[in-house]
């Protein structure tokens, strides 16, 4: 699953995230020599049911780092980086061919919406007006449906070569897709920057007060995705206080917990595994793991936030996340249950990734008090996550 990240009210000292300013790339060099020049490349990545063709670009920064973006999902369909000897690998869960992206998707890589992360009891309502959602995840919506933006045929739009890369793609969810109401225009723009830094940015209006909360939902494994390893040895830091415990249907409860005292204080740099499977925690035997959503803290001049730090002492590989939203949900893969036989061959099992997710909290529609997710005519809606790579010395 995956999930959450919220906004809180303007009446509590944050500010509307849909209109939060750009986010501004810091500088951050990888250890290891560059392999290839800064180029784009588009190609044929097969074709659905229907015949339509689906399409993949290619982003190369020259400094060792690749993004590729396939057209169906907007899916960030893979990330090569070097560890601290050099050593490029994938470091995301997926497939390389579009049959098991159909068959099996557990939202790798995907962008998902219109609302990312859960709805309970798939209702919510809008100026008196009640809207049904599907209950695709008990008797909870889950991001955006049983159609949501993660399983549509996306358009590629403008495609960018030179030091930084980039690809936009566009969707138009019609109004009353999946139950949300208004016609909602969303742009998705990857731009690969010569920092190694690997920039997405959702864009949507509307042409009627609806709810929006998009994110992406790659699952990172900086072993390398066909180590067979797990990312319960990586080191996690999270400068979050506090987090939205949830209740059995991992609805949040409304109340903001502090991390003090629990297996969920990352704020210094801690071993995943150390906790994960501390059952006498309710929160963790809740989630079967970490699946949660973390409150970030005020944003700085650019309206950015560092949301988590992650480094694999093993390899060296260090990723670091920051947003313009106010929360990231983090999960363990704990549903994944070997169904899943990713790109290497390898069968996809809990804790074999991680999903860092940035975005408004869960379930904000019916709990006010937890933020808002609200976009109206003439508002854009912006949300801009930003991944840093980079490598540790031994």
């Amino acid at each position: 699953m995956s999930n959450v990240n919220g906004r809180e009210r303007a009446d509590q000292g944050e500010p509307n995230v849909n209109i939060l300013p750009a986010a501004g790339a810091a500088a951050l060099a990888l250890a290891g020599a560059a392999t290839a020049q800064a180029e784009v490349k588009r190609a044929p990545f097969g074709t659905l049911a229907d015949g339509r063709a689906v399409e993949s670009v290619t982003l190369t920064n020259g400094k060792g780092v690749t993004a590729r973006i396939i057209s169906y999902g907007a899916i960030l369909q893979s990330v090569e980086a070097p560890d601290r000897t050099g050593k490029i690998a994938e470091i995301t869960l997926g497939y390389d061919r579009i049959d098991g992206y159909l068959k099996a998707p557990n939202y790798f890589g995907a962008t998902v919406g219109r609302y990312a992360n859960r709805i309970a009891n798939g209702r919510f309502a809008i100026d008196g007006k009640t809207y049904t959602l599907a209950q695709n995840n008990g008797v909870n919506a889950l991001h955006g449906g049983k159609v949501g933006f993660d399983k549509v045929l996306w358009r590629i739009v403008a495609v960018k070569d030179g030091p930084a890369p980039a690809v936009t793609l566009a969707y138009t969810a019609a109004d009353g897709e999946e139950g949300y109401p208004g016609k909602l225009d969303v742009t998705a723009t990857y731009t690969l920057g010569a920092d190694n830094a690997l920039t997405v940015e959702y864009e949507a209006t509307t042409d009627k007060p609806t709810i929006v909360n998009i994110t992406n939902h790659s699952f990172f494994n900086l072993w390398g995705e066909a180590s067979g390893k797990q990312i319960v040895s990586h080191v996690l830091t999270m400068p979050a206080a506090q987090f939205t415990p949830v209740g059995e249907t991992l609805i949040p409860t409304g109340e903001r917990r502090s991390v003090a005292n629990t297996p969920f204080d990352f704020r210094a740099p801690r071993v995943i595994g150390d906790r994960i499977r501390d059952g006498r925690d309710d929160q963790i035997r809740i989630g079967q793991g970490y699946d949660h959503n973390y409150i970030l803290g005020a944003p700085d001049a650019k309206g950015m936030r560092l949301a988590a730090r992650v480094e694999e002492p093993g390899t060296g590989r260090v990723m670091e996340i920051s947003t313009n939203q106010p929360g990231v949900q983090f999960y363990t893969g704990n549903f994944l249950d070997g169904t899943a036989i990713g790109r290497s061959g390898l069968a996809y099992r809990q804790s074999d990734g991680l999903a860092l997710e940035p975005q408004v909290f869960p379930d904000t529609p019916n709990q006010p008090a937890l933020g808002s997710a609200r976009l109206d005519p003439g508002q854009t809606y912006r949300s801009v996550i930003v991944y840093r790579f980079s490598t540790s010395a031994r």
